[in-house]
């Protein structure tokens, strides 16, 4: 085709260049203007987790939602078309994930799960010529934050210290005690006993010296004469010779019965 020559032809070339460049302008603005917010930003295991559009224009066709590198039939999550009765629609990567699409484009996902981390596809159709596109990627946290991690532990520990410090300290000054007590009990009976046995085992002076004269020998031991050379008698003076005494009459009577009482019982004739 020949090139359009005069004032026309430089005017349909102009206006030719200028569709062109707003064909290739509208969608990297479209592209840039769309944007995802994730609230929380780091999500955790068990926690709700939006993300919110921002840039949507106040009218639009439909919203989907993708989860995948890849935007097709296979990662779609739901398709929202604002003019329906029942405006969302799930697709097959849907499967047993709670999720929630509104009217301004947003989704909601209740009780994220480590399994729903992943790159997460928007695609805004706002007529047919034109549809807005933006993407997020979302990181579902298995365990617990570092803080809960680290205070928990340290809290719990110095709970447990100061619940069972004083009550091994208590229990050591209750046994030093009881021992104690024990202890001087014992040695207070130990010095008891002998006091009490002291006078059975061991006899005083004094009554030694009181029963000096109830083992005193006889005089008439001390008169006795000395059989066996070996015995010592103690040393006394002699004593005198003692004077004969007349023999009782008792045993004179005795000795020399009278026959006159025994010739008084014989019966007379």
């Amino acid at each position: 085709m020949a090139a359009l020559m005069g004032p026309q032809g430089h005017l349909v070339n102009g206006l030719l260049l200028s569709v062109s460049i707003l064909a290739l302008w509208l969608p990297r603005c479209s592209q840039a203007s769309l944007s995802i917010q994730k609230i929380p930003e780091m999500p955790q295991k068990n926690q709700d987790l939006l993300l919110s559009l921002h840039g949507v224009p106040s009218t639009f066709q439909d919203v989907t939602w993708y989860l995948g590198e890849t935007t097709d039939g296979g990662t779609r999550l739901f398709t929202y078309i604002p003019e329906l009765p029942r405006p969302q629609r799930d697709g097959e990567a849907m499967g047993q994930r709670d999720m929630v699409g509104f009217r301004n484009g947003s989704l909601l996902l209740r009780h994220a799960q480590p399994s729903d981390s992943g790159v997460y596809h928007v695609a805004l159709a706002v007529n047919t010529a034109w549809t807005m596109r933006a993407k997020a990627h979302v990181q579902v946290a298995e365990a617990p934050t570092e803080p809960t991690t680290v205070h928990v532990p340290i809290n719990a520990g110095v709970v447990a210290a100061a619940i069972v410090g004083p009550l091994a300290v208590g229990s050591l000054l209750i046994g030093g005690l009881a021992y104690l007590l024990v202890t001087r009990g014992w040695r207070d009976q130990s010095s008891r006993m002998p006091a009490t046995e002291k006078p059975e085992l061991r006899p005083s002076n004094d009554a030694r010296d009181s029963n000096v004269y109830e083992v005193m020998p006889s005089p008439v031991l001390l008169l006795a004469p000395v059989s066996s050379p070996g015995l010592l008698t103690p040393a006394s003076p002699p004593l005198p010779e003692p004077e004969p005494q007349p023999e009782p009459q008792h045993y004179q009577d005795l000795l020399n019965p009278d026959p006159a009482p025994y010739c008084q019982l014989v019966p007379t004739a």
